[in-house]
């Protein structure tokens, strides 16, 4: 039996992920690796995709996994106020799905 693989900061990583070369990062993480990307709580994370501040996972037919498309996190996080912008008139009243439907 193989010892489970760690990351950087003590996580384990999954074996599709150790799979992947070292400069190459994964283009879908899941929940709470997104939520971390964002710099954010899973909680605050899911409130955010409920709130369409936040793109919707994607998902794999057939199964019931669901995992976030980085450009789409990188997107949604570019379109976040700044600190002293209103809140208010970024993004309008334009969800993330409204404006970045393909």
């Amino acid at each position: 039996m193989t010892s489970p693989a760690f990351g950087p900061i003590g996580m384990q990583i999954m074996p599709r992920q150790v799979a992947l070369p070292p400069t190459l990062a994964p283009r879908l993480i899941d929940r709470a690796a997104a939520a971390a990307y964002a710099c954010m709580s899973p909680n605050t994370f899911d409130q955010m995709v409920l709130d369409r501040l936040m793109p919707q996972p994607r998902v794999f037919p057939g199964t019931k996994r669901k995992a976030w498309d980085v450009r789409e996190l990188d997107t949604a996080i570019d379109a976040l106020p700044h600190h002293g912008e209103d809140a208010d008139l970024v993004g309008s009243d334009v969800g993330w799905d409204d404006e970045h439907a393909a």
